[in-house]
C-alpha cells in the first residue's frame, strides 16, 4: 500500500512539474511574442517610410528655407509640413534639429512655456539610420519622453548656409497610447488563447507520456511488492530490454544478493545449531574422562599406589590437553567461517619454513616410530603467502597424516618449485580414503571410518581448506585405499615484487 502511495506520489510530482514547466513556457511565450511582435511592426514602419525626411526635404526646402537669414526658424513652413504629414498618418511628429542636435523647432512642443527646457537628441543614431541609409532598424530618442527609444526616419539638409536635420518620430505619443491599449488587448487575448490551448493539448500529451514512460517504474515497483510480500523468486522480465535497464537490473541483482544472504544466514544458523550440538558432544568426553580420574583420584586416594595415581593424572593431562586443542580448534575454525582473518601476505622462503616444521615433528615421529622425509630443491624460489596461515595449514596437514600413519609407516613432505608456484605436499602411508569420501574430508565433523580412535571434532581439515580460499587457492587430496593419502596444495611465486601466479 505505501509503495503504491509512493509512486502514485511520483508521478503526480511529474505531472505538477510537467503542467508548471508548460505554464511558465506559455508566459514566456507570449511575453516573447509580444516583444518580437512590437519590435517587427516597429522595424516595418521604419523600413516603409525610412526616406521620409529626405522626401521632404527635397518637397519642402526646394523653395524656401527651414531658417531665415536672421537665425529664426520658419514657423508657417514647419504649421503646412504637420498639416499635411498628420493629415496622411496622425501618428507622425516632426523635429528641426540643428547640427548638434538640439531641438529648433516642432508643432508637437510648447516652446511659449518658459518653464519647457530645450530638447536635444543624441545623434549617434541618426548618422547610423543616415549611413545606412535608412536600412538598418535603428531606434532614436524621443524629444517629448527623453527615456523611450522610438523608430524614427532623418535626413541632413543644408539650405542657404544653414546645415541641421529633420528628425521625424514615426510613432508619436498619441499613436503609442492607442498601439499599447489595443496591442495590449490583442496580446491578452492571442497569449491567454494559445497557452490555454498549448496548456490543455500538451497536458493532455504530457499525462499519457508520463504513464507510458513510468510503465517500466511501475513494473519495478510491483516487483518490490511481490518480493516484500514473500515472493522471492519473482524477477522483473526483459530487464536488459527496458527503458530503465539499469535500474531493473540493479534491481534483480539485488534480489538475487538478498535472497543469497538469506540463504548464507540459513546456512550460518544450520551451522550455529551444529556447531552447539558438535561442542557439546566433542567437549563432554575429555570433561567426562577428566571428571572420573578426578572423582576416582579423590575417593581412592589412600589405595592408589603411586603408579596408578600417575597414570590417573597423566590421562587427566592428555584429556586436558585434548580438550584445549579442541577449543582452539573451534575458536580458529569460528574466526575463518566469519570472515574476521585478513591474510597479511609477504614474500617469505618456504624451504626454511618446511625445515622448522620437520624438526618439530620429528620427535613425535619417533615416538610413534614413524620416518619422516623432506624432499626439496637445492634453490626454492620466494612464495608471496600469509607465512602464519601457510605454517598453520602444514601444521594441520602434518598433525592428520602422523594420526593415521601406522608404526613403521612414514610421511613425506615434498617441495616442488613450477614455473608461477612452489606445490607443498604431505604424504603418508596410512590406509588411504575412499573415493566417495575424499571431498568430505574438508567439511567440518567429518572423519573418515578408518578403525583409528577418534580424536578432535574432525575441523583440521575444514581449517586448512578455508585457509586455502584466502589465499585464493584450493587443496588437493589423491589417495586409494591401503595405498596412502596424499594432499597438497600450491602457492604463487614471488620475483620483483610482484606475484607470478
Amino acid at each position: 500500500m505505501n509503495q503504491r502511495l509512493y509512486s502514485n506520489r511520483l508521478i503526480t510530482k511529474l505531472i505538477l512539474a510537467f503542467i508548471t514547466v508548460l505554464v511558465l513556457a506559455g508566459v514566456g511565450y507570449t511575453l516573447s511574442t509580444i516583444h518580437f511582435s512590437n519590435k517587427h511592426f516597429n522595424e516595418t514602419n521604419q523600413r516603409l517610410h525610412a526616406h521620409l525626411a529626405q522626401d521632404l526635404i527635397d518637397e519642402k526646402f526646394l523653395e524656401q528655407s527651414p531658417i531665415d537669414s536672421l537665425g529664426n526658424v520658419n514657423k508657417a513652413l514647419f504649421g503646412d509640413i504637420m498639416h499635411d504629414m498628420m493629415a496622411v498618418n496622425r501618428a507622425i511628429e516632426v523635429y528641426l534639429l540643428d547640427i548638434e542636435g538640439n531641438v529648433q523647432y516642432s508643432v508637437v512642443l510648447d516652446h511659449d512655456n518658459p518653464e519647457n527646457t530645450p530638447k536635444k537628441v543624441s545623434l549617434r543614431p541618426i548618422q547610423e539610420f543616415i549611413a545606412a541609409e535608412g536600412a538598418d532598424y535603428v531606434l532614436g530618442d524621443d524629444p517629448r519622453n527623453p527615456e523611450n527609444q522610438k523608430v524614427f526616419s532623418a535626413a541632413k539638409f543644408n539650405k542657404n548656409g544653414k546645415e541641421g536635420y529633420i528628425y521625424i518620430v514615426l510613432a508619436g505619443e498619441e499613436y503609442v497610447d492607442v498601439k499599447n491599449m489595443l496591442f495590449g488587448s490583442y496580446a491578452l487575448k492571442v497569449g491567454l488563447g494559445a497557452s490555454f490551448l498549448t496548456l490543455f493539448f500538451a497536458g493532455l500529451l504530457g499525462v499519457v507520456s508520463i504513464w507510458y514512460l513510468t510503465k517500466n517504474l511501475r513494473e519495478i515497483n510491483y516487483a518490490a511488492q511481490r518480493f516484500q510480500q514473500g515472493d522471492l523468486e519473482y524477477r522483473i522480465k526483459g530487464n536488459d530490454k527496458t527503458d530503465l535497464t539499469g535500474l531493473a537490473t540493479t534491481y534483480n541483482n539485488m534480489a538475487e544478493t538478498i535472497l543469497g544472504d538469506m540463504d548464507k544466514i540459513k546456512s550460518l544458523e544450520k551451522l550455529r545449531r551444529d556447531l552447539i550440538a558438535n561442542i557439546s558432544h566433542d567437549l563432554r568426553t575429555p570433561l567426562a574422562i577428566i571428571q572420573g580420574y578426578i572423582e576416582t583420584l579423590q575417593m581412592k586416594e589412600k589405595e592408589l599406589t603411586k603408579k596408578e595415581r600417575n597414570d590417573y593424572l597423566n590421562k587427566i593431562n592428555a584429556s586436558g590437553e585434548r580438550l584445549s586443542k579442541l577449543i582452539s580448534q573451534l575458536f580458529e575454525y569460528s574466526k575463518l567461517e566469519a570472515n574476521q582473518i585478513e591474510p597479511e601476505k609477504e614474500p617469505f622462503l618456504i624451504s626454511e619454513l618446511a625445515n622448522d616444521i620437520h624438526r618439530n615433528y620429528q620427535v613425535l615421529a619417533e615416538k610413534k616410530k614413524i620416518a619422516l622425509h623432506l624432499n626439496m630443491a637445492k634453490q626454492t624460489p620466494l612464495v608471496f603467502a600469509d607465512i602464519s596461515l601457510v605454517e598453520r595449514a602444514i601444521q594441520n596437514l602434518m598433525d592428520n597424516a602422523l594420526k593415521f600413519t601406522p608404526e613403521g609407516g612414514e610421511v613425506t613432505v615434498e617441495i616442488k618449485p613450477n614455473k608461477k608456484d612452489v606445490e607443498i605436499s604431505i604424504k603418508d602411508s596410512g590406509p588411504g580414503i575412499d573415493k566417495e569420501d575424499q571431498q568430505l574430508v574438508f567439511e567440518r565433523y567429518r572423519q573418515t571410518k578408518t578403525g583409528k580412535e577418534k580424536e578432535g571434532a574432525g575441523l583440521g581439515l575444514a581449517i586448512v581448506r578455508k585457509i586455502m580460499e584466502l589465499h585464493n587457492a584450493s587443496i588437493k587430496v589423491l589417495s586409494k585405499p591401503n595405498e596412502g593419502t596424499t594432499f597438497s596444495f600450491s602457492l604463487p611465486i614471488y620475483q620483483n615484487g610482484l606475484s607470478l601466479a
